[in-house]
């Protein structure tokens, strides 16, 4: 008996979803994806000659992904299974899987098995599928709304030809409305501000739209022209589109990062409105930027580090919404200060040498000898005490005996490192005099 579908349903009636009664029945039908889709690409042609190799459909919500599969369900002669990893078990997979060997062998019919939200299963359930999918047993169709590079196994992934979804732009999200408007159970129009409005609130997802046009017919009268105050009021709020687990997270740090490295306070200020007003926690926004403050600013401006800690514990101390201002201070400080990874730099090529020469010895010069034995042994000998000095110092060679030294920071020309440049050129005359001082002597 063949197994049940995932997409099993009964005849549309008129009181299902919007979203279900109008749902493209045609590749050509499905809007905002025409490249992914357009006639010769890969994924059309897998689909108009009825021969796949496995892929993972990725895109935000309400885009098309599911829409897909079904229409590759009702065209395909290949035997078709579908499952969400939100509901199926480990044990039905493996059944599954089984099923479809057997069907290999015996009838000789690979089985294609589209699995939705397969990021949800964890890596022993992804790892169930590699035998299979390397033996031609099945062809896997994966559909996901997170990144594939973090959430399927790189076993798997490599397997998969990965078929990126995009958002639905505004005049794609109007579209989808006006095909249907036709289809709802009260007659209403919209006026132009009110389908600019739901396209924006929408935020790219094509379900989401067609749910808020539900919402809207619902508390309108039949006939009405709808404007943009009675969407409003309709739908009475503004989701926005941010998962704080999830890549957009990342993305969205990352674009504030850069905004402030770049030096545009302008985009900064958006990223970090976009973050907090969808609930980011304001301390790891200000942890970041600590670490800005040092990375990408560092000694060019030695007070950028004192302004982002100090933000940190006014973030920390008046929490959410109060902490916005606070944290804009921060984020308008940090992209118009001076710029320099010197820190940075010298610390990452510090890092290499003392991963590579970690063997090597403390000179005995600049050992702490708190014991008699110690002191025996060398420790401290011959330590120079800068204090005691003219200019409270004396060159003494501080990097091990056996290592060339190393001139890891190297400062920009910009800002407070300029001032730093003729300190660090200061000391080293200070040392050339010494050293020369200490040739003459020895002759």
């Amino acid at each position: 008996m063949p197994r049940p579908s995932l997409f099993d349903q009964p005849p549309r009636p008129a009181d299902s979803p919007l979203a279900e009664r109008v749902r493209p029945d045609t590749l050509e039908n499905i809007v905002g994806q025409e490249k992914l889709l357009r006639p010769g690409s890969t994924l059309q042609t897998m689909i108009r000659e009825d021969s796949y190799s496995s892929f993972i459909l990725w895109g935000p919500p309400g885009v098309g992904k599911t829409t897909i599969a079904r229409l590759i369900e009702k065209s395909t002669q290949h035997n078709f299974v579908s499952f969400s990893a939100v509901l199926s078990k480990i044990a039905e997979v493996k059944s599954l899987m089984e099923e479809a060997r057997r069907r290999l062998v015996t009838d000789g019919r690979r089985t294609l098995v589209f699995v939705d939200e397969i990021h949800r299963f964890n890596t022993a359930q992804q790892d169930a599928f590699l035998p299979y999918v390397e033996s031609g047993a099945i062809i896997l169709l994966g559909a996901t709304t997170e990144n594939p590079s973090f959430e399927v196994i790189p076993a798997l992934l490599s397997r998969c030809h990965v078929f990126v979804l995009q958002p639905l732009a505004d005049d794609d999200i109007a579209t989808v409305i006006r095909r249907a408007l036709p289809m709802l159970a009260r007659e209403i129009q919209l006026a132009d501000d009110a389908l600019r409005l739901l396209a924006e609130l929408a935020q790219g997802d094509g379900r989401r739209a067609l749910n808020f046009v539900e919402m809207v017919a619902r508390n309108a009268r039949h006939g009405q022209v709808v404007d943009a105050q009675a969407v409003q009021e309709a739908i009475n709020q503004r989701s926005m589109f941010y998962d704080k687990n999830g890549e957009e997270h990342y993305n969205l740090i990352s674009a504030l990062h850069k905004s402030v490295r770049g030096s545009d306070p302008q985009a900064a200020i958006y990223w970090l409105a976009r973050m907090l007003e969808a609930g980011e926690d304001p301390l790891y926004i200000a942890r970041r930027m600590v670490r800005f403050a040092s990375e990408d600013i560092g000694l060019a401006d030695p007070q950028a580090l004192v302004q982002a800690v100090a933000v940190k514990e006014a973030a920390h101390f008046l929490g959410m919404p109060e902490a916005n201002t606070a944290l804009t201070q921060l984020v308008v400080y940090l992209a118009t200060a001076p710029k320099s990874n010197a820190c940075y730099t010298a610390y990452s090529q510090a890092k290499h040498d003392a991963r590579r020469t970690s063997h090597l010895k403390t000179p005995l010069h600049i050992r702490n000898a708190p014991s008699k034995l110690m002191k025996e042994l060398g420790y401290g000998k011959e330590y120079r005490y800068a204090h005691n000095f003219e200019n409270s110092y004396s060159y003494q060679r501080c990097f091990p005996d056996e290592m060339e030294e190393k001139a890891y920071y190297q400062p920009s020309t910009y800002g407070f490192e300029k001032e730093v440049t003729k300190r660090l050129a200061w000391w080293q005359s200070l040392k050339e005099q010494q050293l020369q001082r200490e040739k003459r002597e020895e002759k």
